[in-house]
């Protein structure tokens, strides 16, 4: 914590990259851990079920997966996400990258948060394009349908879609200028995203993850516990 501490301290240009771990402790599930999503019980893989073809052919099945595993429209903003808003606040950190649906970053007060899977509040007709809001599609018994009658899809990147251009180009320009890259909660093995860190060229790679990572050996400091326990304890 001590060396955590100097760092961002002595760091201009913070960017921070994070994954399912720093949700967790919102009540949040990950995806790959003992207790994640695919190590759950279903008619289908959790890998199939969130593809933009089972989207497609199964609607009924998709939204009872999406309804029952995807509602995260109570879940509150923990310690990792109010201190990372608070260090933007502060000058110290220009954006954050996250893997997340669940826009808990902008809950707790981060103006820029690149979603680079999209997000759970945010849903579209198929066919008139008209706005939904969350709490709208998640208040809905089965297929929520606009009032055009058109299916209402989740701005969520599914499995065979590809990720927004303007999104990933600004996550690679933050991550290619920052001084400091913080990653947390995430094992890396989602690509193309896990990818971007190679565009990293500054002082210091930071990583907090329960579990380890590839980037591991690479990093300027590695710590293996909680980030919200770890973001909690900081003195910024």
């Amino acid at each position: 914590m001590k060396r955590l501490n100097e760092i961002i301290a002595n760091s201009r240009n913070i960017v921070f990259f994070g994954g399912a771990g720093v949700s967790t402790e919102s009540g949040i599930p990950d995806f790959r851990s003992v207790d994640g999503l695919y190590n759950q019980q279903w008619d289908y893989p959790p890998e199939t079920i969130l593809s933009r073809t089972f989207f497609m052919r199964n609607l009924s099945e998709f939204y009872r997966f999406y309804h029952a595993k995807m509602n995260c429209m109570n879940a509150k903003p923990n310690p990792a996400h109010i201190k990372l808003a608070e260090l933007e606040k502060a000058g110290k950190l220009t954006a954050v990258i996250t893997q997340n649906i669940d826009g808990l970053h902008q809950a707790a007060g981060s103006k820029k948060v690149f979603e680079l899977h999209g997000s759970v509040h945010r849903n579209y007709c198929m066919r008139c394009h008209k706005f939904y809001d969350g709490s709208y599609v998640f208040s809905q018994n089965g297929i929520p349908k606009c009032e055009c009658g058109g299916v209402i899809k989740p701005d969520v990147v599914l499995y065979e879609e590809g990720l927004d251009d303007s999104t990933v180009n600004g996550a690679v320009k933050a991550i290619s200028e920052c001084d400091t890259l913080i990653i947390g909660g995430t094992s890396l093995n989602v690509y193309p995203a896990a990818g971007f860190i190679r565009y990293f060229r500054g002082d210091n790679l930071v990583i907090i993850n329960k579990s380890p990572t590839q980037y591991d050996n690479s990093a300027d400091l590695v710590i293996s516990e909680n980030i919200g326990e770890v973001f909690g304890d900081l003195e910024v």
